[in-house]
């Protein structure tokens, strides 16, 4: 487990390291408390209807796993090179079109005007770099599947210095942060000498657009290689197949419906009901949300992991390894994830003040900590029920059971995080946004108890995603 789950959680750590360090640069631009919820505004409209190609290509892991537990990891690339040509065509004809409609949908969440405007413009250039996002996930769920995490890892890690490089340099241009000494003095010369201006919000936005290519070229370049195409014939599966596409979408497409309506109704959490209270909320909101990142995204890495591991032995016709490895899994997200409850907690102060600057007044410091503390707190009480719910999802997506996990996410997020978050926040004002944060905390707990239910009545055992017969 460790073995094939390290490189996998390193992975996912070193994309939300990522948006750590890019949150925290943006809490450097000035003492307004502003430019943290603009960018995390921005960055949630944006992933919203990225997360539709990403729960799409979550299946490629999947289907390559299963085949190369049945002996045919062969079959594997032609999932790969499908999977490149739909997210191609999802980038072209509908994320690029909705990256001009970002400003007018923060505007109608009632996003503030200010965070609203810096928001719009980070997130239309996080949709114009979407396509080399989506592929770098495509062929990064080929080497989840082929057990061979270690060459995404890389990846990620190099992408993650590079970003934190770039951003620095496009966001400060050639003014240096007296915060970061003298690497800030570096980039400020850096910029001097390249003519660079200070871009603020959207200079984080080029810098994470431009490490990914790095991040998207490692992958690509194993996979594309000599070595892997005379083994796997990696080059010749180029052309699209109805066959491998027919494939991607009635597996993926519950998948992809879960991932894209959870981040939808998410969106609505973050931008409407914790945002629309103003700047102060939007900006302990965006704070509290970054360090559920960093509890969640390991556990994301586990599941990944654990959809591999699930699929190899589901294709080996050994469902009993398959489950194994499931409780396995479950029992590491859940100690991480616990531990991670209690960071929460007993230092929720001094992690929201790392966000806000020294010089950013008493009053509105006073204001983030003060909310800040509760969404930490509200975090805190969904980390175990959270822990459960993705690893479990993991495994049933590696058996291929997506379709009734999906719809139950949707029907749970719709009525409990959405209708539930709005009846609180209206029923309840004196709670403010934080009714929202508990209407989040009870949906993720009833999400785990259904998903729990479903893998222990064992229907994904009979699942088998394997086809006789050669390859196509």
């Amino acid at each position: 487990m460790l073995r094939i789950a390290g490189p996998t959680v390193a992975t996912m750590s070193s994309y939300t390291a990522m948006t750590f360090s890019d949150k925290w640069l943006c809490s450097l631009i000035g003492p307004e408390p502003i430019y943290v919820g603009a960018q995390g505004n921005g960055g949630l409209a944006s992933w919203v209807p990225i997360s539709l190609a990403y729960g799409l290509l979550n299946v490629i892991n999947p289907f390559v796993a299963q085949n190369m537990g049945a002996g045919k990891p062969e079959r594997g690339p032609a999932y790969v090179w499908n999977g490149l040509w739909l997210g191609l065509l999802y980038w072209l004809l509908l994320l690029l079109p909705y990256s001009f409609a970002v400003p007018w949908v923060l505007r109608t969440a009632g996003v503030d005007e200010a965070q609203a405007a810096l928001g719009a413009e980070y997130g239309r250039i996080l949709l114009w770099g979407a396509g080399i996002n989506i592929s770098t996930r495509a062929v990064g769920h080929f080497f989840y599947g082929m057990h061979r995490a270690g060459v995404v890892m890389v990846a990620g890690i190099s992408a993650n210095i590079l970003n934190i490089a770039l951003s620095t340099v496009l966001i400060f241009g050639p003014i240096p942060s007296p915060q970061l000494g003298a690497f800030g003095e570096s980039a400020a010369w850096i910029a001097r000498v390249l003519h660079i201006p200070a871009m603020g919000v959207a200079g984080s936005a080029w810098g994470t657009v431009i490490a990914t290519v790095l991040e998207l070229a490692i992958p690509a370049a194993v996979f594309l290689g000599p070595k892997m195409d005379r083994a796997l014939q990696t080059r010749a599966a180029w052309r699209p197949s109805a066959e491998h596409i027919r494939d991607l979408l009635r597996v993926g497409w519950p998948q992809a419906a879960m991932f894209g309506n959870e981040m939808i109704c998410w969106g609505y959490f973050m931008v409407h009901l914790v945002s629309h209270f103003g700047v102060h909320h939007a900006t302990a909101g965006w704070i509290a949300h970054q360090y559920m990142s960093l509890s969640f995204m390991p556990a994301v890495g586990l599941s990944v992991a654990c959809s591999a591991l699930v699929g190899k032995y589901q294709g080996m016709g050994r469902s009993d390894l398959a489950a194994s490895r499931a409780w396995l899994a479950v029992g590491t997200a859940t100690v991480y994830m616990g531990l991670c409850a209690v960071v929460f907690v007993l230092f929720r102060e001094p992690l929201v003040r790392l966000f806000i600057r020294s010089d950013t007044p008493p009053e509105a410091a006073r204001a983030l900590v003060g909310l800040g503390e509760q969404f930490m707190i509200a975090t805190a009480a969904f980390q175990l029920f959270d822990a459960v719910a993705m690893t479990i999802s993991g495994a049933l997506r590696g058996a291929g059971d997506t379709l009734v996990p999906g719809l139950a996410t949707v029907v749970l997020a719709w009525a409990v995080l959405v209708a539930g978050g709005t009846a609180l926040t209206h029923l309840a004002p004196g709670l403010e946004s934080l009714g929202a944060w508990i209407a989040a905390a009870s949906y993720i707990a009833l999400l785990c108890v259904f998903l729990l239910v479903r893998f222990l009545g064992g229907s994904w055992r009979k699942i088998r995603l394997v086809k006789s017969g050669p390859a196509a």
